[in-house]
């Protein structure tokens, strides 16, 4: 039976199913909180690697995508306890605190067979007037910033880190982004769509959410992402304003030959080019093709219409990324029990109509992370009825406002807040 989230003036009753309080204990080697909520402590056996010790991660190299963080760090692998040994884990030092209406903070500690962790969550009521959820941005799409910076650009009360994103070279996301009353930020045609949105009629879902794009006069383009950090093999991607300026052949993965770059503005073929200038201001739309995709392009002659089209399916009102189901309509999906991270989550427990954002901290001496499978086990013992997994290694970041500002809550195990694409922000206006 799944044990339902239940916030009361004591804390944080029944986290967890079969979850024993022992608030006079904390695991060993638990830090107090600095001024910003944050240690550095790292644990035994872990890397404690920081993005510029590794530079670019393997996945990335290898042209994929990564299934863990966007690091790329190896985890470290949790100890093969069987289950009916392990019993329940014991939860300590439970703290809950208001941030704002409808916004409420839950921090505790716990340790079982494998170790310590320690988690916070915030439960955000949408219902409460004056609630939203957004897509928060650290300005054009590939540009990063910590947390707390992206938050404070749209005077947020509190929020998380947001998609996997490409640390090693352009530090744009990998998935879909759509800001409230904005266009479509960048999105894959298909391959990294899962996302949490708000839909058209202000509903919550995680879902899957495919692009869409055209070239009106060209409707038989291969248009394969917006704004992404690579234009894959045989595709066209279309770059915007909201990149900034043009990218180069840092979109191509630095291939020089089958290359081609159609400017169009104004809904006109600007220019029609072998080669990629980058830094230039962006205006109007860049279409960047390899291999068939150069091919196609050639048909674009300068002077002759060109009207590009892109949009969401279902056009949803706002849209972030994650990569892995965690729940799906209430089954918990994923099966990697082994690889702890610090990880972060979104979830929706559609009885309340809560959404319920997870920190977890790892690679450090206190909090061991979680594997992807407790990961889900938790948010289901949360009450989520649909997870998604958001970037997490040294990404993990909570954040919320406090007297004097923005504060972080979790412990970033690079020792201090990594610069991230975007952030899954709470707001809230007294007079909404």
């Amino acid at each position: 039976m799944r044990t339902r989230l239940t916030l009361t003036a004591g804390g944080l009753a029944g986290v967890l199913a079969g979850a024993t309080l022992a608030a006079s204990v904390s695991p060993t080697g638990t830090p107090s909180d600095g001024p910003d909520g944050t240690a550095s402590t790292v644990a035994s056996g872990s890397s404690g690697a920081r993005p510029d010790d590794h530079g670019t991660p393997s996945w990335a190299r290898q042209g994929g995508y990564p299934d863990q963080t966007s690091d790329g760090v190896a985890g470290e692998q949790a100890a093969r306890v069987p289950s009916f040994l392990r019993g329940g884990p014991v939860t300590t030092r439970q703290r809950t605190s208001a941030i704002a209406p409808g916004v409420s903070l839950v921090r505790w500690s716990q340790h079982d067979a494998r170790g310590p962790l320690r988690l916070q969550l915030l439960v955000v009521d949408t219902d409460t007037p004056g609630i939203q959820l957004d897509y928060g941005a650290a300005g054009p799409v590939p540009r990063t910033a910590p947390v707390t910076t992206i938050l404070s650009r749209d005077g947020a009360v509190a929020g998380v880190n947001g998609d996997f994103f490409d640390i090693g070279d352009t530090g744009a996301p990998l998935g879909v982004g759509r800001e409230r009353g904005r266009p479509v930020r960048h999105a894959p045609l298909a391959g990294w769509n899962r996302a949490f949105v708000v839909a058209k009629d202000g509903s919550l879902d995680i879902t899957e959410v495919p692009m869409v794009a055209r070239v009106r006069e060209h409707p038989d383009l291969t248009i394969t992402n917006v704004n992404s950090p690579s234009v894959r093999s045989g595709g066209i991607g279309i770059y915007t304003a909201a990149w900034g300026r043009t990218p180069g052949r840092r979109v191509t993965d630095g291939q020089r030959k089958r290359v081609r770059v159609v400017h169009v503005r104004d809904g006109r073929v600007r220019s029609n080019r072998l080669r990629m200038r980058a830094g230039r201001p962006l205006k109007g739309v860049q279409l960047v093709g390899r291999d068939d995709g150069a091919r196609q392009l050639r048909r674009l002659r300068v002077g002759s219409a060109a009207h590009v089209r892109w949009w969401l399916a279902g056009g949803p009102r706002m849209a972030i990324g994650g990569n892995l189901y965690l729940i799906r309509e209430g089954v918990q999906l994923p099966i990697d029990d082994r690889e702890m991270h610090p990880r972060t989550a979104v979830g929706i427990d559609r009885d309340t109509g809560e959404v319920l954002l997870l920190t977890v901290d790892g690679r450090q001496s206190f909090s061991r992370g979680m594997t992807m499978v407790e990961l889900a086990r938790t948010m289901m013992d949360l009450g989520a009825d649909e997870a998604l997994n958001l970037d997490g290694g040294g990404s993990t970041t909570m954040a919320v406002r406090r007297a004097g500002g923005l504060r972080v809550v979790n412990s970033p195990s690079d020792g201090s807040q990594r610069s991230v694409p975007n952030a899954l922000e709470v707001l809230y206006s007294p007079g909404g």
